[in-house]
């Protein structure tokens, strides 16, 4: 469209001064590492910085951000980055027409992963009135939008040249942008119609990175690592926190995306401290690739970067010691050994079976806890709590004599070997493992991955701790999403951490009064729920958590789970995303019977009905109870449990 009231655009010159207007958020008020990177790399390409703080900052995190922006501006957590922006340009004012370009982007991303400069030069040196980083395709029928979605640039990205932002359509443009209350007000109002608003007025703009070079809706998403490939500077956060099928369907790793960007110089522990921190540990572990199959391409043990290490075991079988222990001497150097038991005679007997057994041990001690409430997990948190809290040792390692009876001798034995196994098989592997901690200061433990070869765990391993855990979560200030279907968690409760990734468990002042007696240990309560505990609790402080497994239970287990999955998947049609969706919509199986049919068929064909129903009467008018009773059956996902 040619507009005469339209500047027409040029090249930058050389010595153009840029504008970069940066939106941060963060719920705890803090600015992690990876912004200050971002920021400090961007100051050799920009004349000013302001950084808009969406909600308050701590003063300490203010401090870190006065080192690299020259403004800061803290507002409302409204509107998101938009009203943030919005916000910023009004604070400028006309000051912004003392800069040649103005770049808005967001901590959306993590960088570089590649250098700025060529993209700068290569934008700079183009008669342009506006660019975008990357951009989206059309798109029919857009989950977000809610409706078919235009070619548009993609917000977390946008330069745009002074014969633009000086003009009187970049002025309208923000006054009659309405009012951004969600995601999708974003979305619609903003992200999708921004691009085409100033093209069909007449201003010339395009991408770095264009998506259909890579033959794809959203690169940034479904093409990360290819834009890295090609000297995109800027890594999309969303690759490691969207849906993991998703992700799946369209081959996106995430592993091979860190392995990229670490390749490039990128510090990726800064990225990882964030995710962690921020991100569901169970969707971050599958997104981000961080299962180890440990293995020869693992390095050993350094012994010049020494580690203090502890054993700690909770034996209430003492005859298991020699197994314990045989599985801690496998260690690449010497431990000190702690023993946690419930009374006086186990102690002895397991003082004598420790002198009689080889091995390369410091200090060795046996304790008797004051009570066996809570199990392993009181004696871990209680009467350990002085050794994890010391400072005194980089690594602990977490055992007890794990016989699980009741599940039978075959089922038993199985999972104390998986946790056996693939956390001490044998000295080469635990040389490897020790190495993840020298080679990752972000790395807070390791453990197997989720049992399932015995167990019905797949798709309920919360089974009733969810609740509590939430409420204990938000008591011990752990803001870490929770996963929605099942956690990342040690089950088994045996894994290799740093006591400082505990410390938000440790510090706590339980009681063994807390885990109730005998009868509380089941799941819902206190030690079931710590039981899955431990990553949260880490990710809280920064720290990522890792599965490890052996070659041979890794060939094991991937057998086990591509043959369920395959027989999971055979009565639903499509990609597996696909096929969740619609078990998702169809709620609980249950038994199977006729009402749970009809609820599953009401659910996904006139799930309006029901609501209908339910409003037809007053569910306090006793003519009504029957209609109301059918339809909140009806709606149920679980049984016992309200879709309300």
């Amino acid at each position: 469209m040619n507009n005469p009231n339209v500047v027409p655009a040029v090249a930058l010159h050389a010595h153009a001064r840029r504008l970069v207007i940066y939106t941060v958020y963060d719920r705890r008020g803090g600015v992690d590492d990876y912004v200050v990177h971002a920021l400090e790399a961007l100051r050799p390409h920009s004349e000013h910085i302001v950084a808009v703080v969406n909600g308050s900052l701590t003063p300490v995190a203010r401090a870190r951000l006065e080192r690299v922006a020259d403004v800061i501006l803290e507002r409302e957590n409204t509107g998101f980055d938009i009203e943030a922006q919005r916000y910023a340009l009004r604070h400028l004012g006309r000051s912004i027409e003392e800069f040649d370009e103005l770049v808005l982007t967001n901590d959306t991303w993590f960088g570089p992963v590649r250098p700025f400069a060529p993209v700068f030069d290569r934008m700079a040196s183009r008669a342009l009135h506006f660019w975008g980083m990357t951009d989206h395709a059309p798109e029919q029928h857009n989950p977000v939008a809610g409706k078919n979605v235009p070619y548009h640039f993609q917000s977390f990205w946008i330069a745009v040249r002074r014969e633009m932002f000086t003009s009187e359509r970049w002025a309208r443009y923000w006054d009659e942008l309405p009012e951004i209350g969600s995601y999708a007000d974003a979305v619609k109002n903003h992200e999708i119609v921004f691009t085409s608003a100033f093209r069909e007025s007449g201003y010339t703009g395009d991408v770095a990175f264009a998506s259909d070079e890579y033959g794809s809706v959203n690169a940034s998403l479904l093409a990360p690592l290819a834009l890295m490939q090609d000297g995109c500077p800027l890594l999309k956060k969303r690759p490691f926190f969207h849906s993991p099928p998703f992700l799946d369907r369209h081959a996106v790793v995430g592993r091979w995306l860190l392995d990229a960007a670490a390749d490039a110089g990128y510090p990726i522990e800064m990225a990882l401290a964030n995710l962690a921190r921020n991100v569901p540990p169970k969707v971050l572990n599958a997104d981000a690739g961080l299962m180890d199959i440990v293995n020869v391409d693992h390095p050993p043990y350094d012994p010049a970067a020494p580690l203090r290490i502890v054993v700690i075991a909770h034996i209430f079988y003492a005859e298991m010691t020699g197994e314990l222990i045989e599985r801690a001497n496998t260690l690449p150097l010497a431990y000190d050994l702690i023993v946690t038991t419930p009374d006086a005679d186990r102690a002895r007997d397991i003082e004598q079976r420790l002198a009689a057994l080889p091995g390369e041990r410091g200090a060795v001690s046996v304790r008797v806890v004051d009570s066996n409430d809570g199990r392993d997990q009181s004696a871990f948190l209680i009467g350990c709590r002085d050794v994890l809290l010391s400072d005194d040792y980089d690594i602990v390692v977490k055992l007890h004599s794990k016989k699980t009876p009741q599940d039978g001798y075959n089922v038993g034995t199985h999972f104390r070997q998986q946790q056996f196994l693939n956390l001490l098989n044998d000295a080469e592997h635990s040389s490897r493992v020790i190495a993840l901690f020298q080679r990752e200061a972000g790395l807070g433990l390791v453990f197997p991955p989720m049992i399932h070869i015995g167990y019905p765990t797949l798709g309920r391993a919360w089974w009733a701790n969810k609740p509590g855990f939430a409420v204990l979560a938000e008591e011990l200030g752990i803001r870490v999403p929770l996963d929605d279907v099942s956690p990342l968690a040690p089950y088994g409760s045996m894994f290799i951490a740093r006591p400082a990734a505990l410390r938000i468990l440790v510090q706590h002042p339980w009681q063994y009064a807390d885990f109730g007696g005998a009868e509380a240990y089941q799941d819902g309560g206190l030690a079931h729920i710590l039981e899955r505990m431990p990553a949260y609790a880490a990710g809280e402080l920064g720290y990522h958590a890792r599965t490890i497994v052996t070659p041979d239970y890794a060939a094991v287990s991937h057998t086990a789970l591509d043959y369920k999955l395959d027989e999971m998947s055979a009565t639903v049609p499509g990609y597996v995303d696909e096929k969740i969706d619609r078990l998702r919509a169809l709620g609980y199986v249950g038994a199977g019977s006729a009402r749970d049919f009809l609820r599953m068929y009401m659910r996904v064909n006139h799930m309006g009905v029901v609501h209908r129903l339910r409003r037809m009467m007053d569910p306090g008018r006793r003519p009504g109870r029957w209609i109301h009773n059918v339809a909140n059956r009806l709606l149920k996902g679980r049984e016992g449990e309200s879709a309300e």
